[in-house]
């Protein structure tokens, strides 16, 4: 998880309700100008001190953290020396290739250090963050809004220790948190046991292209009903008389149900470029990628029946054709065309039914 700091010195009359719901949400850090401020806040809550005056106001013990801009306050190291029991950070704004070496340093040698960047490039976030991988510090950077934060995080894969924001009005910590929540929990994966293979006729099977290379073991989950799913390989293996497509996964019928983020289902027509999916490896680790685009076309359709252990019924139809692959145990590679009874393939067995896409515990019957 990602820090999220809330930054409430310049907020204006919605100043209670935006900490109220940054205590509810556990944001990380509560960001005040005045040490009065700070006071009040519960033990979850850091109170960072980043004062807007040319020095530094008393009462400085009521701080967890203060945080200080070397040019107006004094080089935090110094101020550490003269307030013992003060933990000190360094704010650095990144204007020029002067104050990006000044961050790095910062970056490498302090235990936080709060960065803002007058440009929109994220090139320099991307420097920094290079400089201060093997550091111990934590890297906070300023942000404007919650879609800024999500660009923040992913930036060199690993992304910044945390944001900065200034919420404009409540809901803002809410949405920040939700942004932050980058690492998904892990899928359980079952083996299912295919049963039958029909071919249906015609129809229409969507190819889901990513902005993402897939690794080899690495596919989505897709399925007929939403109480069971089977894991679809992407293209990154080796085909004959075509390229791969390592970003493709050629899924199933639009009809289709895939995985999406906070455990969402989608309907295979329903993605669209920009949206997200999940891709799933065959340990059942989850990532969330971007979809670049969404190929519908009229083939040969092929309908896979399989059960799982527990005697859940799992089915899945998909473009009959030999390029078509599904994973198996151990990330074992499987044309559909090739598949019989008994052979055994990896699926996902979510435990409610779902309303317009959402977990529900209801009453439904799918077949």
């Amino acid at each position: 998880m990602k820090l999220c700091w809330l930054d409430i010195r310049n907020a204006d009359r919605a100043r209670e309700a935006i900490v109220e719901e940054a205590i509810h949400q556990r944001v990380d850090a509560v960001v005040a100008a005045d040490p009065d401020d700070l006071a009040a806040l519960p033990p979850t809550v850091k109170k960072v001190l980043f004062p807007l005056t040319e020095s530094l106001p008393d009462k400085l013990e009521i701080a967890d953290l203060v945080i200080v801009d070397p040019d107006r306050h004094g080089d935090p190291a110094e101020l550490a020396r003269q307030y013992s029991d003060v933990e000190f950070g360094r704010f650095v704004e990144i204007t020029d290739p002067d104050s990006l070496e000044e961050a790095c340093r910062a970056a490498r040698l302090d235990r936080w250090s709060v960065l803002s960047f007058r440009d929109p490039t994220k090139i320099p976030l991307e420097i920094v963050l290079a400089a201060a991988a093997r550091s111990d510090g934590s890297v906070i950077t300023q942000v404007a809004d919650v879609e800024e934060a999500q660009i923040v995080f992913g930036v060199l894969e690993h992304g910044s220790d945390g944001v900065m924001l200034a919420p404009r009005a409540p809901g803002e910590a809410t949405s920040l948190k939700a942004a932050a929540a980058v690492t998904l929990a892990d899928l359980s994966l079952v083996e299912l046991e295919v049963t039958a293979i029909r071919r249906v006729g015609m129809g229409e099977r969507v190819c889901v292209d990513t902005c993402t290379q897939f690794r080899p073991d690495e596919g989505i989950l897709v399925g007929s009903y939403s109480h069971g799913m089977i894991l679809c390989c992407s293209e990154t293996h080796p085909l004959p008389y075509m390229p791969t497509r390592p970003f493709r996964v050629n899924a199933g019928a639009l009809h289709s149900y895939t995985l999406s983020e906070q455990g969402r289902t989608n309907y295979l027509s329903e993605l669209s470029a920009g949206g997200k999916v999940l891709a799933v490896d065959s340990a059942g680790r989850a990532r969330a990628v971007t979809v670049g685009r969404v190929k519908i076309e009229s083939r040969p359709m092929l309908a896979i029946d399989a059960v799982a252990p527990s005697g859940v019924l799992v089915n899945l139809i998909v473009q009959d054709d030999w390029h078509v692959r599904v994973l198996g145990p151990g990330g074992t590679v499987l044309n559909v065309t090739d598949l019989a009874a008994g052979t055994k393939m990896l699926g996902h067995l979510p435990v409610e039914q779902r309303h317009v896409g959402y977990p529900i515990d209801e009453f439904c019957i799918e077949k």
